[in-house]
């Protein structure tokens, strides 16, 4: 008998569910969060960065002049990526490598670690949709007081 992909649920078992996503966030609160699905390259991101990116600024409000903090991946700074952004014109901010300490995301990705582990999932499924739900709930005033530290 052959099992057909679509009928198969992935399940979690003993922590081992694995989610790739990529976030961003402002002062005013958190942006898009984007799950990442097989292997991020510089053109993935690329299109992370173009289906995320100005939506978030328009959710969040913010003005055209905002500035991108990524670090310095080397999909982050490839050559067509840094083409792409200067072609869409985001600016990016100058950032030191092998610093997540003083990245403010990484506090938001640990809060985000810690309240989906807390809701059980059961499935990649629900890990997904739990990281989803969890990022949409993170306060405003939370990301105003990274921002503010940082």
């Amino acid at each position: 008998m052959k099992w057909e992909k679509k009928n198969i649920i992935p399940t979690v078992k003993y922590g081992g569910g694995i989610v790739k996503v990529w976030g961003c966030f402002a002062a005013s609160g958190p942006g898009r969060l984007a799950v990442i699905n097989g292997t991020m390259n510089s053109a993935v991101y690329q299109k992370i960065l173009k289906e995320n990116v100005r939506p978030s600024v328009c959710d969040l409000k913010l003005k055209r002049t905002c500035v991108l903090q990524q670090d310095n991946d080397l999909k982050h700074t490839s050559k067509s990526t840094s083409e792409w952004l200067k072609k869409n014109k985001m600016k990016t901010l100058e950032w030191p490598s092998q610093n997540p300490d003083l990245n403010p995301i990484e506090m938001l990705w640990h809060d985000l670690k810690k309240v989906v582990h807390a809701r059980k999932p059961s499935n990649v499924a629900e890990l997904q949709q739990f990281c989803k739900d969890e990022w949409a709930k993170i306060p405003p005033q939370r990301c105003n007081r990274l921002i503010a530290s940082h």
